[in-house]
């Protein structure tokens, strides 16, 4: 009976008590959206005063003629800054030079961070020095990187040239950096070992995550290293491989720091890439034909994008079947 008494009274007490009940959820009133808005206040002027408008401000430059040379006319002139790019030999150039940068780069970083990623995922003595070695070069500026390439492919004094001569590949000195048949190929191995981190990075996180049941299943089925790797690995990871080469792509096709680094653009312009040669039209004051090419930047950026988040979609077909029908 004491124990019947009893329970009225927590019931009550409860019921009186200030504590809504589990599973009730709170109601969302004017004065919770204030203090929200309040901490996101701070933020969101940062990035529309640091992000936007200078992004607004552009594409506005890239339709005006606006060069700081003479600012008496920045008149509307519509589509003529594209025109001129169009026309321009030296921007057709930067284009076939982006293509082949960012093919050139992407596709050894890829085969050589997927094997040292392979590599990196047994284990051995020591592991962990060897993961924080091959892991250094992401924590280094690109243009520190491109200023080391320099000195590395000097034609006179450069570690190179000298590795090159003492292993008699070479007889005289190659002058990497001042001959346009070379410094493509010089900025291109900068970007190489620069890059191969990232794809180690994610690749090493990316296999941690396939069970080690599946090797073991695969190995007392009698499948070979090759046939593991196309039928187990490949197939495991594909969606991280997918991910991580278009946002390679993205950043690579949108980096000139180690450009600017090495070579500054040259010999003669030849390792200039869009990038690159914006900045150099906005360092001559050109600003509308340099925000043209940003505009143009910005729109392939964003089809990589689409196909970026069109692949992020298929990651999970059962929750994007669940957003649709939501």
């Amino acid at each position: 009976m004491a124990v019947t008494e009893t329970r009225p009274a927590a019931s009550s007490r409860r019921t009186a008590g200030s504590r809504p009940p589990a599973g009730r959820r709170r109601r969302f009133t004017g004065r919770t959206a204030l203090v929200l808005l309040a901490f996101m206040l701070p933020a969101i002027v940062f990035v529309g005063l640091f992000t936007y408008y200078p992004l607004l401000n552009g594409i506005s430059m890239a339709f005006r003629n606006y060069n700081l040379n003479d600012l008496s006319d920045t008149s509307w002139v519509g589509l003529k800054n594209f025109r001129t790019l169009v026309g321009d030999e030296m921007f057709r150039g930067t284009v076939r030079n982006s293509i082949v940068w960012v093919v050139g780069s992407l596709v050894p970083q890829f085969l050589i961070g997927f094997t040292m990623a392979l590599w990196l995922r047994r284990k051995f003595r020591f592991r962990g020095a060897y993961q924080a070695l091959v892991f250094f070069p992401w924590a280094v500026s690109g243009f520190l990187i491109g200023i080391l390439f320099r000195w590395m492919f000097n034609g006179e004094f450069g570690v190179v040239n000298d590795l090159l001569m003492k292993t008699h590949l070479i007889d005289t000195p190659v002058p990497w950096l001042a001959d346009a048949k070379y410094a493509m190929v010089a900025v291109i191995a900068a970007n190489v070992w620069y890059g191969v981190t990232f794809f180690a990075i994610m690749i090493l996180a990316a296999l941690q995550s396939v069970p080690d049941e599946l090797y073991e299943a695969s190995a007392i089925d009698g499948a070979g290293k090759v046939r593991t790797l196309f039928s187990i690995t490949i197939p495991s990871i594909r969606t991280t491989l997918a991910l991580t080469v278009l946002l390679r792509v993205i950043w690579t096709f949108n980096s000139p720091e180690l450009i600017f680094g090495m070579t500054g653009g040259g010999p003669a312009n030849e390792t200039h890439i869009v990038t690159s040669y914006m900045i150099q039209v906005t360092q001559e004051g050109d600003y509308g034909r340099a925000s043209a090419m940003g505009v143009m930047v910005v729109f392939v950026l964003v089809l990589f994008a689409i196909f970026y988040l069109l692949a992020v979609r298929t990651r999970n077909p059962r929750t994007r079947r669940k957003v649709v029908a939501g």
